[in-house]
């Protein structure tokens, strides 16, 4: 056995030392993942039509919106977060007092023609926002017009304010007009000028030709811009192709004539989950359902009682109102600034749904209901020095609105609440309810694009109760104090602060009842990779890293095998 003991060692020993340097080298011999390559054409569908495509025009055509994101770019753009970043604008300088922005562009920006980008361009550009015939909204060429626009140089403008205004930043994201192609052409001459159908901007894609079927447009081709100042696309050229609707654009990614498709809606949704080649991306719309409360009713005075309005959120499933009203394609809100954005108080708790505790908060402020009466009954119903608990809901008339209201009256009557609902014409909730304060609650939509600086003020400051937009009539200095302090100081750390104060505030106090996130998505081919899409302000930020997506990937050289140390 001694003798048998040293040689069996030693080929041991050996056969150890082998797989060793065999392990080594395996394991050294590497496989480089798939890297992007240039080249390749993605094909996507669009629901609607094409009108103008000019980024000064097409705040109301999605479609629009969707084409000029990649051929234009503007002064700043936005992170994951909302926050601004610079894209055309190489810096910018923020008086102390937020009245004062100076602009400096960056020299290898050129125009799709060649040309370089100007301070000249600014100037033109947003000098169409002041324009009598500007066409877009009313309030934001008022905005505009008090902004002095002054030319420092070549390139550089400086914005003066005639007021602080810490989210102005937000509203330079505006794709920029060539003014060496439009000088002297006015607002409302642009809207039926040629330029808008044969636009040069400044963004990674150029317009190449629209494509026609029939001496009618079927869509677009663009192509990457060689001279882009920014990460050149990896694919060569995008193409959109025009339907009517969802179910023509899904035939359409079926039979291979497009890769992706700008909207899933419900009509499509269920065939494109059942769909392995397709990606679905969504994320939350920037509008949020909601009821405002008329706190200053002069008959409906338990509105203006905290604690009532916390009872009539707290019997309020909304998951189920989202199923309902939107086959479950919406989001819960925790409050009244949107998830993801820099501005949002991570920490703050959504109000549960609770009938119990809503009950016995209403049990609590002495609304009773009669003995042995049980939900569903005509007799279910709570009161208070015969006064009973009702309140009339308007909504818009539509049939989303409609299942929302439903839904919600259903709720609040179980708990004793009678609620009779209010049809509106849609085209009549804004100037015969909201504005008058003609209402004890209203059903509606609060719409955060196009910026994504939340900017509460509008609705929660207690200056905006007559006359603004704060519809509830809420007056809480604190929350006045905060939202003052966080428009005029241009420091984002700070700000992020006051706003978190004036969250935690009105989940406490409840002024309106958030209910909920209508979501976006959109459908995507597996083989288009590199595809990311973070928090949305608009669907046409599904494209605002368009230039990491790729179809053609290439496989980089394997590692070459190293040997062992000492190895000959």
């Amino acid at each position: 056995m001694r003798r048998l003991r040293w040689p069996l060692l030693i080929a041991v020993g050996g056969i150890l030392l082998i797989l060793g340097l065999l392990l080594q080298q395996s394991t050294s011999t590497t496989e480089a993942p798939p890297q992007p390559a240039v080249g390749g054409v993605y094909t996507e569908a669009l629901i609607g039509r094409i009108q103008r495509l000019n980024p000064i025009l097409d705040l109301f055509n999605q479609t629009d919106r969707d084409i000029d994101r990649l051929i234009y770019s503007g002064l700043v753009r936005f992170d994951s977060r909302g926050m601004p970043q610079k894209d055309l604008a190489s810096e910018w300088a923020i008086s102390a007092d937020a009245t004062l922005y100076t602009i400096t562009l960056r020299e290898d920006a050129l125009w799709h023609d060649g040309e370089p980008v100007t301070s000249d361009d600014i100037i033109y550009t947003f000098s169409k926002l002041q324009d009598e015939d500007f066409p877009g909204p009313e309030d934001l060429r008022d905005f505009w017009k008090a902004v002095n626009i002054v030319r420092l140089d070549e390139r550089s403008v400086q914005f003066q304010l005639p007021e602080p205004f810490a989210p102005f930043l937000d509203y330079l994201a505006v794709g920029l007009l060539p003014d060496h192609l439009l000088r002297g052409v006015s607002a409302g001459e642009l809207v039926d000028h040629p330029f808008n159908l044969a636009p040069v901007g400044t963004g990674p894609f150029r317009f190449d030709r629209f494509i026609l079927e029939d001496e009618s447009i079927r869509g677009v081709s663009l192509s990457a811009f060689e001279g882009y100042y920014g990460q050149r696309p990896f694919m060569e050229r995008v193409e959109f192709y025009i339907f009517p609707d969802s179910s023509e654009a899904l035939d359409a990614y079926q039979d291979g004539t497009v890769l992706g498709i700008g909207t899933i809606d419900n009509q499509i949704l269920t065939e494109v989950l059942a769909m392995p080649q397709m990606n679905l991306h969504t994320a939350r719309l920037p509008r949020m359902g909601i009821i405002f409360l008329n706190l200053k009713h002069p008959v409906k005075e338990f509105l203006a009682d905290k604690q009532i309005r916390k009872a009539l959120m707290q019997a309020l499933n909304r998951e189920h109102i989202i199923h309902l009203a939107f086959d479950g394609q919406g989001i819960v809100p925790t409050g009244p600034i949107m998830p993801g954005t820099w501005a949002f108080a991570e920490s703050l708790q959504q109000h549960p749904f609770d009938p119990e505790e809503a009950a016995r908060i209403l049990d609590d402020e002495e609304w009773t209901l009669p003995a042995g009466a049980l939900p569903g009954d005509p007799a279910y119903l709570r009161t208070k020095d015969e006064q009973f608990l009702s309140l009339e809901l308007a909504y818009a008339d539509t049939p989303a609105f409609t299942q929302v209201a439903e839904a919600v009256a259903f709720y609040w009557e179980q708990i004793g609440i009678k609620v009779d609902l209010r049809p509106v014409d849609p085209a009549a909730m804004l100037n015969e309810i909201l504005e008058p304060r003609e209402f004890e609650a209203a059903l509606t939509e609060l719409v955060f694009s196009p910026y994504p600086d939340p900017d509460p003020y509008p609705f929660w400051h207690d200056s905006q109760t007559e006359t603004g937009q704060n519809y509830s009539g809420f007056e809480d200095r604190n929350i006045s104090i905060w939202l003052e302090q966080a428009r005029t100081t241009p420091d984002y750390g700070r700000r992020a602060d006051l706003y978190a104060s004036f969250q935690y505030r009105f989940q406490d106090q409840l002024p309106a009842l958030p209910l909920y996130y209508p979501t976006y998505s959109f459908g995507i081919d597996a083989q288009v990779q590199g595809v990311t899409m973070g928090p949305m302000i608009d669907p046409a930020d599904r494209f605002n890293r368009i230039e990491e997506w790729f179809l053609i990937a290439q496989r980089a050289p394997a590692a070459q095998p190293t040997p062992a140390s000492g190895a000959n």
